[in-house]
Formats: structure tokens, sequence, C-alpha cells
């Protein structure tokens, strides 16, 4: 008979099967058992078809990724540790030394602090484009060119592009292109099938941390695509970069995914509305939201996104930003996001509570863009709280802090 620990530790006790309840197992490991040598030489990691190492997959990581590229419209998904490792991920699968990829000037900071650091450092040259002017993207793809990055909405400015033109001017040329689809969450618009004709981008990538997650405690990120032989590269470099998630972060996404529709609307309901009343507001030189209209890019966001509905209300995220007039000084602006109480100062952006971050856009462009006014940039993300109590707090921190 064992020793009693050894008992405890080598339990031969395993649950009945068939046991069966709304949310997914959670399982956690780094070693997984194998029957045999001969399992163990045969098994293959790279298609789910087994398990071998926690790093490459366990039920409750395989289940997400595959309601993930449901929810995209793809056909494989692979995990990563947040929307920047996605993008990573994404860049390193795809581009060598010599190559070039275009990023549009209006992306994700950090997208562009990848090209200017370590990518430069591998001999991977990088330019940024305009990304209201297809042609502006057109003159800069070279045949040096090996990946595009398109983002609908831009980060900050939140212009939205003539996403179906610039994919098909890619295809066009050859050139991979790799959406950043945060925003869009796979809700807004399909990024498979961008004209209902099966227009598709090529990579999908989306910081979980956002919308699928919703709860603002949880970094993860995803790569999306439908396309086997490109899913097998960004796969194999993951696997060679030892990303992974944590079967409770996985956990927590799978839990909430259920809802993330209802959340999306609500966030979006609430935006539309404030944006709509900032729009009135003498202290804000211009809103900058997808779906108001004379908001840059409104009408390719119309085209791809406004006919989701009968209305015609389509869908938007929760993120509207103003440019507060020049009139008032760095320290006023300040003093007004300082003033707000139920808008928090914080990053990020897709959870329940409202935010608000200022910017200094200066140090975020090749140039000041001819479509936004002078001023300073001030983003807010809605949360899940009552519209009307978030116009009440942005009234009371504009009556306090920028007068006239």
């Amino acid at each position: 008979m064992s020793e009693p620990i050894t008992s405890l530790i080598q339990h031969p006790y395993v649950p009945p099967a068939g046991f069966d309840a709304p949310q997914p197992g959670v399982f956690k490991a780094s070693t997984v058992f194998f029957p045999d040598v001969a399992a163990m030489r045969a098994r293959d990691w790279k298609h789910k078809e087994g398990y071998t190492y926690g790093l490459h997959g366990t039920p409750t990581t395989f289940t997400l990724e595959e309601r993930i590229a449901t929810l995209e419209g793809g056909l494989q998904t692979v995990l990563v540790p947040s929307g920047l490792a996605a993008i990573a991920n994404t860049a390193l699968a795809l581009l060598k030394t010599g190559d070039e990829v275009l990023i549009p000037d209006n992306a994700y900071g950090p997208n562009k602090a990848l090209a200017e650091g370590e990518l430069a450092q591998y001999g991977i040259t990088h330019a940024y484009y305009d990304p209201m002017d297809v042609a502006d993207l057109a003159a800069r793809i070279s045949d040096r060119t090996r990946l595009v990055w398109l983002e609908a909405a831009g980060s900050v400015t939140m212009e939205f592009p003539d996403l179906v033109g610039q994919v098909r001017l890619c295809r066009a040329r050859g050139v991979t292109c790799a959406l950043d689809n945060t925003w869009g969450a796979g809700l807004a618009f399909h990024p498979f099938d961008l004209d209902g004709a099966g227009l598709a981008v090529d990579v999908s990538a989306h910081a979980l941390t956002k919308y699928p997650s919703g709860g603002g405690d949880v970094l993860m990120g995803s790569v999306t695509t439908r396309d086997e032989a490109l899913h097998m590269k960004i796969k194999l470099t993951h696997m060679r970069l030892g990303l992974g998630v944590s079967g409770n972060d996985a956990e927590a996404v799978l839990r909430a995914l259920p809802s993330i529709g209802l959340r999306y609307a609500a966030a979006d309901r609430t935006a539309r509305t404030l944006a709509r009343w900032a729009a009135q507001q003498p202290a804000f030189a211009q809103v900058l939201h997808p779906a108001l209209p004379g908001s840059p890019g409104h009408a390719h966001w119309q085209q791809l996104c406004g006919a989701a509905d009968a209305a015609g209300q389509g869908a938007a995220a929760g993120l509207f930003s103003v440019v507060i007039h020049e009139r008032y000084s760095q320290a006023q602006v300040d003093a007004f996001c300082n003033a707000l109480r139920l808008f928090r100062l914080g990053y990020s952006w897709g959870g329940p509570i409202s935010l608000v971050v200022p910017y200094d856009l200066r140090g975020m462009r090749q140039r000041w863009p001819a479509h936004l006014a002078r001023g300073t940039v001030v983003r807010f993300s809605t949360g899940l709280e009552d519209a009307r109590d978030l116009q009440a707090d942005l009234a009371q921190a504009v009556a306090a802090a920028l007068p006239g």
C-alpha cells in the first residue's frame, strides 16, 4: 500500500463523464499526461487533435479560440497575452529583414512603437500612411511591402477609413493586410466579409482585453485568420515565442462572451447620446464619433456599419473624442479631466466604468491632420452607467474648468 502522500498525489479517482453546465470547464496545465510513448510521439498539437503541453492548448483555451473565430467570422484563432501581443505575433510571423510594413498614422500607438523599436532593429522598415486617403496608401506600397496594417476606427481620433477600398487595394497589389479589429469587436462589421461578396482582410487582431472580457480585469488578445497556411505561420511563431494565456483568464472571457452584444450596444447608445450633447458645447471645437454626421469618415462608417439594422442605426464602439478649443490652456484641459467624477482617468476601454484620457496629438502624428480642429484631444470611453448621470458629470466639469 502506498504512503498517504503518494496516494494523495497519485489518486486514482476520475469523476464520471457527462457533466454539462452553462459555463465550460476550466482546465489548467503545464504538464499533460500521455497514455504511452507511442501516443507521446504521435500526438499533433498544431491542429487541435490532442493535447501535448499546456502552452499549446487545453480544452478551455481551445473552446475560447473557437468562439472568438466564430465571433470574428474566421476559421482559426490563436490566443495571446494582450492586444499588443496579437500585433507583435502577426508582425513577427509575417516579416523578415528587408521587408516593409505600412501603418496608418492614426494607429494604436504601441503598434507604431513596435515598428520603430524592435522591428527596426531587425532590419524591417516601416512607413506611415494617411488612413483617409487610399491613394496615399497606394503610393506607399513598394516591392518590399509585405504587410499593411488597417484600423477602423482610428485610435484616439476615431476617423473611419475606406476599409473596403484599402482591402481591395491590398488584394490588387498582393500584399497581406491585417486589421486591428478591437473597435469593431466582431460586431460592428464583418472583417472577413466586408462587402457581402467575400472581400476579407487576411488577419484580424483583437484585444480581448476590451469588449470580449468586459470587466477591465483581463489582459488577452487574439489573432484570427481564414487561410490555413497563413494561420500556420502565425501559430508556429506563437509557439516559438512561447505565448500563452491562463485558464482562469480564458474562463473570464468565456463567461463574458454571451453578453458582449448587449454590452457593446449599451455602450454605443450612451456614447452617441453624449457625443450629440458634446457637439452643442462651445468649449468643444469638434466631436469625433464615426456615427456622427460630419465626423471624419462618417460616410465610410455608414457604408460598412450603418446598414446593420432596418433603422440604419448601425453599430459603433462606446468611444468618442472631443477637441477642446485651442483657447483653453493645457492646465484648463487637465482641470476639466480632473473635475470629472464618474469618468475615471485610466487607459483601455470596453469595461463597465467610463474612462477619460487627454492626449497630446502633436507627439503622436507625423503632422496635424487637416480634418481635425486645433486644440487638445480628449477621448471618452463609455461604460455601463446611466447616460443621464454621465452627461451631468460632463456638464459640471465643463462648467468648473472650461468657462465661456
